[in-house]
């Protein structure tokens, strides 16, 4: 039988991933239940905790990918599925998640099955209208496009149709476990329905900033795609970037599980998430180009809300206060929607 050092891969991992699975199931219980409480000020943390214990269970998932907290791949994969199942986003296979995100390593691009740009082109006037109306609200219409896609798509495209059965079982799932919200508190799924926007809108904001890659749209994961002009070693460093919700007070950037620090999460793919901070402070100093601040995106979250949803590509970052201005971000890359 294995030792309980080696159930983890890293042999100072037990303490930390611990913790941050137990944040994931406390988060979500006592979440829900302060949602149900009938108090204002409880619902409102409440949803707070929802979301955020939401986020933590993407960015494990993200870890989860690159083998960085358990050392069997078994307990990977049923890992992968549980975390995938409290974010809703169990209806593409774990296996699938992992294999496109290494694609988005290895071929130094972002890959995705759906692109909501092509999607919206061809949508009626109407439905254009409310996405770039709920976009304008800071509602996350197009990754709720993208989620909504997974869901419908293996009904539509008989390529997928191999995914009938797990959509509809995590369906079901996920109606009866909406429907036990409903019942503590219809208030509770109200307020677990906000929590998940938040929750989506973290997502994208640690997404959509992380690089200015090239985009393809593949018709599977295994699809190859040219890698003219990135096949250079400096390539990711001149195309990636540290997205720090902080520099200032680094624990604060826990609150994505350390997911911004990207730079040196690309130098070095299976370092876990808790060792970053100690890696890109011996990398990268804090005027590195690459350290890109959120003191320094919210002015083009804000600005370029409507402009990046169609945008061909994901901008340009400049130089000086405002050089993210003309960074756009990137709509439909979260590693739990391009599959």
């Amino acid at each position: 039988m294995a030792s309980y050092s080696s159930f983890w891969r890293h042999s100072d991992g037990a303490i930390p991933n611990l913790l941050a699975l137990s944040y994931i199931g406390v988060g979500q219980v006592l979440g829900i239940t302060l949602l149900a409480a009938h108090h204002p000020l409880a619902w409102a943390v409440g949803v707070l905790l929802v979301a955020h214990s939401l986020v933590i269970s993407a960015y494990m998932i993200h870890d989860v990918a690159h083998m960085a907290i358990f050392r069997s791949r078994r307990i990977t994969a049923i890992a992968g599925e549980v975390l995938s199942w409290i974010c809703g986003s169990a209806y593409a296979p774990i296996g699938r998640i992992v294999r496109i995100h290494m694609r988005h390593h290895v071929d130094r691009a972002d890959l995705a099955l759906f692109d909501p740009r092509v999607f919206l082109k061809s949508a009626p006037g109407w439905f254009r209208r409310a996405v770039y109306a709920a976009e304008w609200c800071y509602i996350p219409a197009v990754e709720l496009i993208m989620h909504y896609r997974i869901v419908v798509r293996p009904f539509l495209d008989k390529a997928f149709a191999g995914d009938r059965f797990r959509v509809i079982v995590m369906g079901v799932s996920r109606i009866a476990f909406f429907a036990f919200i409903f019942m503590l508190s219809p208030w509770a799924l109200i307020g677990y329905a906000v929590a998940y926007m938040i929750f989506l809108t973290a997502l994208f904001v640690a997404d959509a900033y992380a690089h200015t890659y090239e985009f393809f749209l593949v018709a599977d994961v295994n699809e190859k795609v040219s890698r003219e002009g990135r096949g250079a070693d400096d390539y990711d460093k001149h195309h990636t970037y540290s997205n720090l919700i902080s520099e200032r007070w680094p624990w604060l950037n826990l609150l994505n599980l350390n997911f911004g620090y990207h730079s040196v999460h690309h130098d070095s793919p299976t370092v876990p998430w808790y060792q970053l901070p100690k890696v890109h402070r011996e990398t990268y100093a804090s005027d590195a180009p690459q350290v890109l601040p959120y003191r320094a995106l919210w002015r083009s979250f804000r600005i370029n809300r409507l402009k990046r949803i169609e945008a061909p590509d994901a901008g340009d970052v400049g130089s000086g206060p405002h050089r993210a201005d003309d960074f756009l971000g990137v709509h439909g890359v979260s590693f739990l929607t391009v599959v």
